[in-house]
């Protein structure tokens, strides 16, 4: 399939999934439904990519593509800039969808318990030692209302990481959890430090996929496992009533 959708209970009125690797138009070594401009595919073929995902979505929703450059920035849909690094929407209208591009760092998806507004964001362990999953938070008006989901990423068996990464996180409650030792460098449960860092803040609760991108070739790009490679998209979106 070339699209997931994620198996948690969301409003209504929200959809939210993921691309996989399959379903569309890309030779190797993007094969073959890369959505990213930036990895050296000819931009035809990802114009041709990004229509047949939004034909194949629920409501045909516009996609809000972001110049993903490991920031904490979050933009309305609206004001995203393609010149500008911006990591992170969120949107309360209809039609609109919210999408981040992965390739292991973690795509965090948000919603209001009532379906009224929906965010995503960007994560790899930059943006979450720099906070951008509160930077996404705090344009919800309350934390207690809100649900998140962590979608398929770099598990914690595969996500080696030196010290210096670590020391980052260091000022986080129970950090210490989600570092295990291997010789001189960590494996990282990236995913597990940002589930701590959204329930601390207030967050009802987070769900995750627990799917890991390296382990799973046949589904997923992986930048840590294969260096040039494609991009997925994580979405979500809002349907009418």
């Amino acid at each position: 399939m070339s699209f997931e959708f994620a198996p948690w209970p969301l409003p209504a009125n929200v959809q939210a999934g993921w691309t996989t690797r399959q379903g569309g138009v890309s030779q190797a070594p993007f094969g073959s439904f890369n959505l990213a401009h930036h990895v050296g595919e000819s931009a035809s073929t990802v114009a041709t990519n990004r229509r047949l995902l939004r034909q194949r979505l629920p409501g045909a929703p516009t996609v809000t593509w972001l110049h993903q450059t490991h920031t904490n920035r979050v933009v309305h849909v609206a004001a995203a800039d393609p010149q500008q690094g911006q990591d992170g929407s969120y949107c309360t209208a209809v039609g609109s969808a919210c999408c981040v591009m992965t390739a292991d760092c973690l795509p965090v998806f948000f919603w209001r318990a009532d379906g009224a507004q929906v965010a995503i964001a960007h994560a790899g362990w930059r943006g979450l030692a720099d906070h951008i999953l509160l930077a996404t938070l705090a344009n919800f008006d309350r934390a207690d209302r809100v649900y998140c989901g962590i979608g398929p990423a770099i598990g914690p068996k595969a996500f080696e990481v030196g010290p210096e990464v670590r020391a980052m996180f260091n000022s986080w409650p129970g950090y210490e959890q989600f570092f295990t030792p291997r010789g001189s460098k960590y494996l990282c449960d990236l995913a597990g430090l940002a589930a701590s860092q959204l329930t601390a803040a207030g967050v009802q609760r987070v769900y995750r996929s627990n799917a890991c991108t390296v382990q799973n070739p046949e589904l997923y790009y992986s930048y840590r496992r294969d260096g040039q490679t494609g991009r997925m998209a994580n979405l979500i979106w809002k349907m009418a009533r």
